[in-house]
C-alpha cells in the first residue's frame, strides 16, 4: 500500500522531502476502520443470504404444489396418467360393477313383471294359493337379476376393452375441458363470451357420409350451419380463464423462481459452501414437512368421505392416484437437497470429508499406477487432468445437475443414475490423471552460467 505524500507547489520554496509514516495511533485507526466496514459487508451479505434462505424456504413447497396442479389442470397426458391406473384398480373396479349393477337394475321393473305373472296366473284359473305364492317372487327375482347383472358387468369392467374406454373417455374429457378454459377453437367444447358451446361438426359430417352411403342421395345437402349447441352460459367463465392462465404462470416460473432465490443465497453468502449445505438441508426439511402435510390431509379425507358414498380403501386409492406425481416430484426434491449437502460437506475440512477423499485419491492412485504397470500410460492427458482435478471435478458435477435442471420432470430413479454417471465420470477421470507419466524423482542439474 502507497502512502500518501505531502504535495509541494512550484515556486513556494518547499522542497519534496520522504512521504510521512503514519503514527501508531493513525495505523491503529485505520486497522479499526478498515475491520469495522469488513464486519459490516459480512453482515450484510449474511442478513441478505438469511432473507433468501427463508424465501427459498417457503416457496420450495409452493413450486412443487403450483407445479403439480399445473401439470394435472393444464396437461391432458399427465391426467391421462394419473387416472388410467384407476382402471385395473380392484376397489375401483368393485364401486363401479356395485354402482353400475345398481343402475341397471333400478331400471328393471321386477314388481311389474310379478304383477303380470300373477295377473296372468289370476285370469288362467290357478289356483289361489298359486297365485298368492307368485307374489313373494319379488325378493328372488331381483336377487336372480342383480347376480346376473353383476356378473356380466363386472366382465365388462375387468376387461381391457373396459380399460381402453376409460382412458380415452378421460382424455376426450380433459382435452375438452381443457381447451375450453384456454379459449382454444380445435376442440369440441369451445368457450365464446360466457357461452359453453359444443361443437356438432364432426357428428354433422358422419351422419351426413352415412346416410348418403346408405342411398339417400339428398342428405348431402345438409347444410353446414348452426353446427354448435349452447350448452350452458356463466358470468363465471371469464373467472375461470383468467385462473387458468395464472396458473399456467404460477405452475411455470414459480420453480424457476425457487431456483434463482436457492442460488442468489448461495452467492450471496460469505461461505458458499456452507451455505449450499445449509440450503440444501433446509429444503429437504420442507419436502418432510410437505410429505407429512400430504399424510395428515389424506388421513382427514379419509375420514371425512362417507362410507356409503365411498368405501375407506376405494377412496385411499384414487386419493393416493391423483396425489401420486406430486409426492414423487416431492421425494425428488428430498433427495437432490440430501445429495447437495453432502456433496457440499465432502467437499470441507471435517475430518469425515478429509477421509472419504483420501480414501478415492488412493483408490484412483493405485488404479492409475496398475494401467502404467500394464505399459497404458495417458501422458499428456494425464498431466492436463492432474493439473486440471478441480475444474475436472467442477464441471462434472455441474453436468450432473444441469442435467437434473432439463430432465422433464426427474424422479429419484433419474436422480439416482445421474449421481451414479457423475461418479463413474469422475472415477475414470480421476484414474486417468493418476495413469499419467509419474513425476521426476528429481531435476537434472543445468549448466553453470557465468
Amino acid at each position: 500500500m502507497n502512502r500518501p505524500s505531502a504535495s509541494v507547489t512550484p515556486g513556494s520554496g518547499a522542497t519534496a522531502g520522504p512521504p510521512r509514516e503514519m503514527t501508531s495511533t493513525e495505523q491503529e485507526e485505520y486497522l479499526r476502520l478498515r475491520h469495522a466496514a469488513s464486519v459490516r459487508h459480512r453482515l450484510a451479505r449474511r442478513s441478505g443470504a438469511v432473507v433468501l434462505l427463508v424465501l427459498t424456504m417457503v416457496l420450495a413447497p409452493l413450486a412443487l404444489v403450483a407445479a403439480w396442479v399445473h401439470d394435472e389442470v393444464a396437461d391432458t397426458g399427465r391426467y391421462v396418467q394419473t387416472v388410467k391406473p384407476l382402471a385395473s384398480d380392484p376397489a375401483v373396479q368393485k364401486v363401479l360393477v356395485n354402482r353400475l349393477t345398481d343402475r341397471v337394475v333400478d331400471n328393471v321393473d321386477v314388481d311389474g313383471v310379478t304383477n303380470a305373472l300373477t295377473d296372468t296366473l289370476q285370469k288362467n284359473g290357478v289356483q289361489p294359493r298359486v297365485v298368492e305364492a307368485s307374489k313373494v317372487l319379488v325378493g328372488p327375482l331381483r336377487s336372480a337379476v342383480h347376480t346376473v347383472v353383476e356378473r356380466n358387468v363386472s366382465r365388462v369392467v375387468t376387461s381391457e376393452v373396459f380399460q381402453q374406454a376409460w382412458v380415452g373417455a378421460n382424455r376426450r374429457a380433459h382435452a375438452a375441458v381443457v381447451s375450453m378454459l384456454t379459449g382454444s377453437r380445435e376442440g369440441a367444447l369451445q368457450a365464446d363470451g360466457g357461452k359453453v358451446q359444443l361443437d356438432l361438426g364432426t357428428v354433422v359430417d358422419q351422419v351426413r357420409q352415412r346416410l348418403v352411403d346408405a342411398g339417400f342421395d339428398k342428405a348431402s345437402a345438409i347444410p353446414d350451419v348452426n353446427r354448435t349447441v349452447t350448452l350452458f352460459e356463466t358470468e363465471q367463465l371469464g373467472k375461470a380463464q383468467d385462473g387458468m392462465r395464472l396458473l399456467d404462470v404460477v405452475g411455470t416460473w414459480l420453480p424457476v423462481l425457487t431456483l434463482v432465490c436457492a442460488g442468489l443465497t448461495v452467492w450471496v453468502a460469505p461461505n458458499h459452501r456452507l451455505m449450499v449445505m445449509v440450503v440444501g438441508i433446509a429444503v429437504a426439511v420442507m419436502a418432510v414437512l410437505l410429505l407429512v402435510a400430504l399424510a395428515v390431509v389424506r388421513r382427514v379425507y379419509l375420514d371425512s368421505v362417507p362410507s356409503a358414498a365411498l368405501p375407506p380403501d376405494a377412496a385411499a386409492v384414487i386419493y393416493d392416484a391423483f396425489l401420486r406425481f406430486l409426492r414423487s416430484s416431492t421425494r425428488t426434491l428430498l433427495v437432490v437437497s440430501l445429495l447437495a449437502a453432502l456433496t457440499a460437506y465432502l467437499y470441507g475440512p471435517g475430518r469425515a470429508a478429509r477421509g472419504v477423499r483420501g480414501l478415492a485419491g488412493r483408490g484412483a492412485t493405485a488404479a492409475g499406477s496398475g494401467l502404467r504397470r500394464t505399459g497404458l500410460n495417458t501422458g499428456l492427458t494425464g498431466r492436463w487432468l492432474t493439473a486440471h482435478a478441480s475444474w475436472t471435478v467442477g464441471v462434472t458435477i455441474g453436468a450432473g445437475a444441469l442435467a437434473l435442471v432439463l430432465w422433464n420432470r426427474p424422479t429419484v430413479g433419474a436422480v439416482v443414475l445421474v449421481l451414479v454417471l457423475v461418479l463413474v465420470v469422475l472415477a475414470i477421470t480421476a484414474v486417468l490423471a493418476a495413469a499419467g507419466p509419474a513425476p521426476d524423482a528429481a531435476a537434472e542439474p543445468g549448466p553453470a552460467v557465468t
